[in-house]
């Protein structure tokens, strides 16, 4: 089995229609993809009734959250989405996003670039709009060559020039709610230095205590020795490793599949969750 469980939509920050997704992931040869966007659950219609046969869905959502300061992306699995606590706190979390990307285009028009509102408006298309729609922006006027060269201090990193804070959950917070909502939680691109600070392995195992269950491990933003670092943390800590793509569609060169997670290890996942079960292909639309 080939199990991808970490890729976004137009939903949130993706450029493949939710239908588009699982068709793509069918066509690359996966067996299982998850659907990951940004603090929203609003793809799972349409990529359920698009789902081929031959390929599960498991529906998620990435959640922000932030601790001591730093940034840090929540994969939460198979959580009912209904459940009201954590809908209401995904709701706080996307309505602040249009604020602050609103926010972060005033400052990059205080140095001088000529993006505009309408402009990252245009290119969320209905998405729940976040940092690589503005560095997306950016892409077209020429600033910079492509989205991960805008996260940096110069332009959008955390603490960078144009940068803006949003609400975040607290992940401990958010791994209640989870939880309550009958999910399974797994810490996102927990070594992503180039993305900014990360959060200290004390703090990670505090969460393994709070209910934690994984650690996503073969990510493209992981090099060998991160990855190994993480496989012995998850191995002290009794955590679940997971690998995914974190696929974006053409926003990012990542390709579907690039990364997997152990058959035995989704196993697990799908047994600890109680909120949603995964969704098999009954040949879409």
């Amino acid at each position: 089995m080939r199990i991808d469980l970490h890729c976004h939509s137009t939903a949130s920050d993706g450029t493949d229609s939710p239908a588009e997704l699982v068709r793509n992931a069918a066509a690359a040869g996966l067996d299982v993809v998850a659907l990951t966007d940004h603090d929203t659950t609003r793809g799972y219609g349409e990529a359920i009734d698009a789902l081929p046969e031959g390929l599960t869905l498991v529906t998620g959502a990435e959640l922000s959250c932030r601790v001591d300061g730093v940034s840090m992306h929540l994969l939460a699995y198979l959580f009912d989405p209904e459940e009201p606590a954590l809908l209401a706190e995904r709701e706080l979390v996307r309505d602040d996003r249009v604020p602050r990307a609103k926010g972060m285009v005033a400052k990059l028009n205080a140095l001088g670039v000529p993006v505009t509102w309408e402009q990252v408006e245009r290119i969320a298309a209905g998405g729940s709009v976040g940092r690589p729609h503005v560095a997306s922006a950016l892409v077209e006027l020429g600033v910079v060559p492509t989205v991960s060269d805008a996260f940096t201090e110069e332009w959008l990193a955390d603490g960078g020039r144009a940068f803006v804070e949003k609400h975040e959950t607290d992940p401990f917070e958010a791994i209640r709610l989870v939880k309550a909502a009958g999910g399974v939680c797994v810490f996102a691109h927990p070594a992503a230095a180039k993305r900014g600070r990360t959060v200290p392995e004390s703090r990670i195992a505090e969460m393994a205590e709070a209910g934690l269950d994984g650690v996503e491990v073969d990510h493209m933003d992981h090099d060998a020795d991160a990855r190994d670092r993480l496989r012995g943390l998850a191995k002290e800590l009794g955590l679940l490793v997971t690998g995914s793509s974190d696929y974006h569609g053409s926003r990012k060169t990542v390709a579907l599949g690039a990364f997997t997670t152990d058959p035995e290890v989704y196993g697990e996942i799908t047994r600890r969750a109680t909120g949603a079960f995964p969704v098999p292909g009954a040949g879409g639309a």
